[in-house]
């Protein structure tokens, strides 16, 4: 039996097994399996890939989509650039293992915004500089559409700090992209700290959280008139991606 999963803590909002389940129904796979592996130390990765020699391919999520680079061998071109890591998959041959990181969110993120641009999108907030932030990063620059990161603490010079987001930088960036776990189940009650009431209905909302469906931050878009968008697409392109990695032999 070929072993997946998915690494990262915690664990509970995940759908990922649900999907993967079901379609390896679908698809009559019969040869496969998914689990959730959460790890509460990444530093625990090495020990967990002994204990578990059957694993072919890994998702990783938060908090370990950059931590987990420097246990890897090898990153493809798109995972270098972002800096970011969400699909491993793993080789094993003649008693040695080889681990080659992929990042399949971008191009998953990419096809799930596109439909929704229009000319006025032309600048994007993205709130959170963690590892799905840098994927989001990468496909906005590939765009053409200028992004400016808010942050609890500005380390570069395009962050900006939460309580700096004002009336007209709210009106002229008319994408804003949630890459925080505010707002994620069980803690559905949260949502990033941003001046709600100066969107309008130009605006694209997105959120990677995808459990809940409506997270409290697109309730607030919709109440606006807001584009709404959330991440169960991307979750489900992103992990298609990620099989098609793992079943490519020889690649």
């Amino acid at each position: 039996m070929k072993e997946y999963g998915l690494i990262g803590y915690p664990l509970s909002h995940s759908f990922s097994e649900k999907y993967f389940s079901e379609k390896f129904k679908k698809e009559n796979i019969k040869d496969s399996v998914y689990k959730l592996y959460p790890l509460e130390d990444i530093d625990s990765f090495p020990e967990f890939l002994r204990k578990n020699p059957n694993i072919e391919g890994l998702n990783v999520t938060i908090p370990y989509k950059e931590s987990i680079i420097k246990y890897l061998d090898e990153l493809d071109m798109d995972a270098r650039m972002i800096s970011a890591v969400n699909t491993i998959k793993i080789k094993r041959k003649a008693g040695k293992t080889k681990l080659i990181g992929y990042n399949t969110d971008a191009q998953a993120f990419e096809t799930s915004l596109k439909p929704h641009l229009k000319p006025q999108h032309k600048k994007a907030l993205i709130l959170g500089s963690g590892g799905s932030s840098k994927a989001i990063q990468f496909v906005l620059k590939k765009l053409g559409i200028a992004c400016t990161v808010a942050t609890r603490r500005p380390l570069k010079a395009h962050h900006i700090i939460y309580w700096a987001i004002t009336k007209s930088f709210i009106e002229s960036h008319l994408i804003i992209i949630n890459t925080t776990p505010l707002g994620m189940y069980p803690d559905i009650e949260k949502f990033p700290d941003i001046p709600y009431q100066f969107l309008n209905s130009d605006h694209i909302l997105f959120d990677l959280i995808y459990n809940p469906q409506q997270t409290s931050f697109l309730k607030l878009g919709k109440e606006k008139g807001s584009i709404t968008v959330n991440g169960q697409e991307m979750l489900e392109l992103q992990a298609d991606l990620s099989w098609k990695l793992w079943r490519l032999n020889g690649k």
